[in-house]
Parts: structure tokens; sequence; C-alpha cells
């Protein structure tokens, strides 16, 4: 698709606006879409910033959760710091990037409202391909269904909790 502008270039920045269930598309360059600074330069002018990247967003965010760099977090009890690669926790706040697997450690009080804030909780739900993870969906899979055992169990619906249970033992042999 070329731009509409110049018919020179192939655009590369694509511009939807709905007003009014009225839909109106613009395909410009990124040449002409900051040059026209009419729709793409105002509406997307943060996408032809030099400094734009998804370490200022994230740094941004945190301005946002914890308030100017210069405060302490309302999480932070003192001034972190990683032990392994000496990382505080207001350098983290600038940069947005993490220095080493254990700043998760380091940091665990004040990423906690972060990381819940942005994923919507606190441990890693990846996802596995189904025709390649079959043994780890299966793992999954009998971690949930242990997990509603429990809650079955809990609320003294043993019925239930008894289905679960051949359910949970029929996966084991799966994986066998």
């Amino acid at each position: 698709m070329w731009c509409e502008r110049c018919k020179q270039r192939p655009a590369t920045v694509h511009v939807t606006k709905v007003v009014n269930n009225h839909k109106t598309e613009t395909h410009l360059c990124a040449t002409c879409a900051q040059e026209s600074g009419v729709d793409a330069g105002k509406e997307l002018g943060f996408l032809f910033e030099p400094n734009f990247s998804f370490h200022n967003l994230l740094a941004s965010l945190l301005e946002n959760e914890f308030g100017p760099q210069s405060a302490i977090s309302p999480y932070q009890t003192k001034i972190e710091k990683c032990a392994t690669c000496g990382l505080t926790f207001t350098d983290f706040r600038k940069i947005g990037l993490l220095g080493c697997a254990d700043c998760y450690q380091a940091f665990d009080k004040s990423l906690g409202p972060l990381l819940r804030r942005v994923h919507g909780h606190l441990s890693h739900t990846g996802k596995v391909p189904k025709r390649t993870g079959g043994k780890v969906r299966i793992k999954k899979e009998i971690a949930d269904l242990r997990r509603k055992l429990q809650e079955a169990i809990g609320r003294e619906a043993y019925e239930e909790a008894a289905q679960i249970r051949d359910e949970i033992r029929a996966k084991e042999e799966e994986l066998k």
C-alpha cells in the first residue's frame, strides 16, 4: 500500500478514526505523517519522538504509579538495592529495565502492585502451543484440577470432588 499523500513511499502509518459511527482511514508514509501535522502528527506525534521506546513508556507508568521519581514508593520501607547487580529501585524507575533476575526478589514489594496492575496477577501464566506442549499442558490442567478439588472439598461438595479426583487420575495416566 502506498502513501495517500505523496504516492511515492510505502504507507507505514495507518490512522483509523471513528466519529459518530463514521469510519475514516488514512494511510501515510512516516515522512508525510510527520509533515502533515493535521491528523497523524498531533494525534500520533509520540511515535515520531526520538526518545519514544517501551522503556520510556514503562518508566512513565512507574511515575504514574509511584509519583515523581524523587519520591520513594509508598510500598518501600527503605531505599532498595539489588545485592547482585546493584540496581536501585529509583534507577529502575528511570530506565524501566531490571538489571538481573534477582531484582524481582529485591524489589518484590514495590513491583507487586505494578505487575498486578499491568498483568492482572502476580504469577506468570504463559501459553504453550498445543501441538508441542502436550505434557506441559496436561501438567497445568492437573494443577488447575487440584486447585478445583481443594475448593470443592472446602465447600463440602464431595460428589463434585470425586469427579474431579477421577479427572486428575485420568490426566495422570495420560501423562504416563
